[in-house]
């Protein structure tokens, strides 16, 4: 089979278990061993498609922040993918049983930009001209292969596994806050389950959008004004059933919650 032939074939079996909610085994054995580029031309066909059936995409998503989670998979870089406006759901919100495969939640930095990172080389001040403010946030983060069972290949086709986002509603301008220094606590039903700091995120979250801002540059494809940037995570993440409830809170950045519906009759 042809390269293009199994780009095309591995994006629509990662499609076809997002419409099913059927999770595929591991795809990696699809395409060429460890070729990280063929995995993003599969993350860029479903992009693609998701554009042409009417999807706004309103930002990126950085994953493999963590060293520990880099060494587990065997690579020594982070990986991106790609945040639909659909994807996004309201602070203290309901996400309907059922809607992702096998979700898990992580706490993070979002940024949201006000000005085009057009740059290969940007620089930190580059970034912090460029950056509105930041949220405290929740990736619900899903897998499309069956019972995680990923690679670095699996995870970049299936759009770094992302699954949804919570943004919290108080924007902190950046002068304001010392991401590196930040304290991190989250909770399940009011149980800690995930704790860390902004520098447990690849040494700090603005070096997460550094490396995204100049990665995204040197493919002709830039951060833009208006993007949200969620920087990675900064502690471990934890598992989600329905009638779970979680809160993040990350010191000087505040709080965001959402929960998990009992049953199929409510949606995020």
């Amino acid at each position: 089979m042809s390269l293009p032939d199994a780009v095309a074939k591995v994006a629509t079996l990662l499609a076809e278990a997002a419409l099913t909610g059927v999770a595929h085994p591991p795809v990696r054995d699809l395409l060429p061993e460890a070729d990280i580029e063929a995995a993003y031309a599969v993350q860029r066909l479903n992009v693609e498609r998701g554009l042409a059936a009417g999807r706004r995409p309103v930002g990126r998503k950085i994953g493999l922040t963590s060293p520990a989670v880099q060494r587990q998979l065997g690579v020594g870089q982070p990986d991106f993918g790609v945040l639909f406006a659909d994807m996004a759901v309201a602070e203290s919100g309901q996400i309907a049983a059922g809607r992702l495969l096998q979700p898990k939640v992580e706490a993070e930095v979002a940024l949201v930009l006000n000005e085009d990172l057009p740059h290969r080389d940007p620089t930190v001040a580059d970034l912090l001209r460029a950056t509105a403010f930041a949220l405290p946030a929740l990736e619900i983060v899903d897998s499309r292969i069956a019972n995680w069972d990923i690679t670095i290949v699996d995870t970049v086709a299936d759009n770094a596994s992302s699954g949804l986002f919570v943004l919290g509603g108080t924007p902190v301008p950046l002068d304001r806050v010392d991401l590196r220094g930040v304290r991190m606590s989250m909770t399940k039903n009011c149980q800690t389950v995930s704790e860390g700091t902004g520098a447990d995120c690849l040494g700090g979250p603005l070096n997460a959008a550094l490396w995204l801002a100049a990665t995204l540059a040197s493919l002709g494809d830039p951060l833009r004004a208006g993007d949200i940037v969620l920087t990675g995570a900064l502690g471990p993440m934890a598992v989600a059933a329905p009638g779970d409830e979680f809160v993040a809170r990350i010191e000087g950045l505040g709080t965001v919650g959402v929960g998990f519906a009992a049953s199929e009759g409510v949606k995020a």
